[in-house]
């Protein structure tokens, strides 16, 4: 099939373009042009590459008809964070491609109630991102059932790959709380530590929507949670950290309205941001209709990505 990827060079799709075109799919993948994947593979020489700033060209409602004059059998959107650019891109492909695949992400549930989180649970969005991505999905799947249009939504937790650091055990991506645990200094999470985060390797995430591809009776009109097979707390997070290291984690706990105090206005709202939503999302659906088997634990798919940055 020919495939257009929108977003490619990033960290999803550093994965997901290689696996496509081993799969024996022509890719072409739409990006500003702006940086190379974050991992080299002889694969990308088979990808047509295709400079396009989405932004400006959507200013003049134009980027929809650039996908469709692609001519794509299939449409992979990686970079689309608003309900108006989404509708704008669905309306100049209806009726011309086969699937269209939308990459939404766990936020929509806004703060965890009953865990693990099932994807049939209402959409309580918290914060922006999570607001407009909830609203793409609700679009997205609407026309799917309304007209036919062959929509699939895969939300993925906190991405995770080698070139990038993780989002660490105060939920920010600063390294500096992996170098505390690798000394054995002292490390204060806010509240009790027991806040979730639910992480996701990129390459996991690229299997899915290759499996999404491949299971398209099963995909079409539906979304589905692309996670690790379970969460973390900070705390199991934190001292499983320290273990690599040959330490003990040196853990210190304080009550978040003092806890925000102790880093900068950014790092706390960033924080604030991952220990509210808390996520805790179940795979099943994935697992039954999808095929979906994560090869990396969280644990696993962190330490890979450290072990990047770090020797030890």
């Amino acid at each position: 099939m020919r495939i257009v990827v929108i977003g490619g060079t990033g960290h999803i799709g550093t994965f997901l373009i290689p696996r496509l075109v081993l799969a024996g799919h022509d890719v072409i993948c739409v990006s500003r042009q702006e940086r190379k994947p974050y991992l080299a593979h002889p694969a990308w020489k088979s990808v047509t590459m295709v400079a396009i700033d989405r932004d400006k060209a959507e200013e003049i409602n134009m980027f929809g008809t650039q996908i469709r004059n692609l001519s794509p059998n299939v449409v992979i959107d990686l970079i689309c964070f608003t309900l108006e650019s989404a509708r704008s891109l669905v309306e100049a492909l209806e009726g011309h491609i086969q699937h269209f695949i939308h990459c939404g992400t766990i936020w929509v549930h806004g703060h965890s109630e009953v865990v693990p989180t099932d994807e049939t649970q209402f959409r309580k969005p918290i914060c922006d991102y999570g607001t407009q991505k909830a609203a793409i999905e609700n679009y997205l799947l609407m026309l799917a059932r309304k007209t036919g249009f062959p929509a699939t939504v895969l939300h993925p937790g906190h991405i995770v790959g080698p070139g990038w650091f993780p989002v660490n055990p105060i939920g920010t991506v600063n390294p500096e709380p992996f170098k505390l645990l690798a000394e054995g200094k002292e490390l204060v999470l806010p509240n009790l530590g027991m806040e979730t985060l639910h992480h996701v390797h990129a390459d996991d995430v690229a299997a899915a929507f290759c499996n999404a591809l491949n299971n398209w009776n099963n995909a079409v009109g539906e979304s589905f949670h692309i996670v690790s097979p379970q969460a973390l707390t900070l705390r199991g997070y934190a001292n499983a950290v320290a273990s690599w290291f040959g330490k003990r984690a040196n853990l210190s706990f304080l009550p978040w309205e003092e806890w925000k105090h102790t880093v900068s206005e950014s790092e706390a709202e960033e924080t604030w941001d991952h220990i509210a939503h808390s996520p805790n999302c179940n795979i099943e659906k994935a697992r039954r209709l999808l095929n979906y088997n994560p090869h990396y634990s969280s644990l696993k798919a962190i330490e890979e990505s450290v072990k990047h940055f770090i020797t030890y």
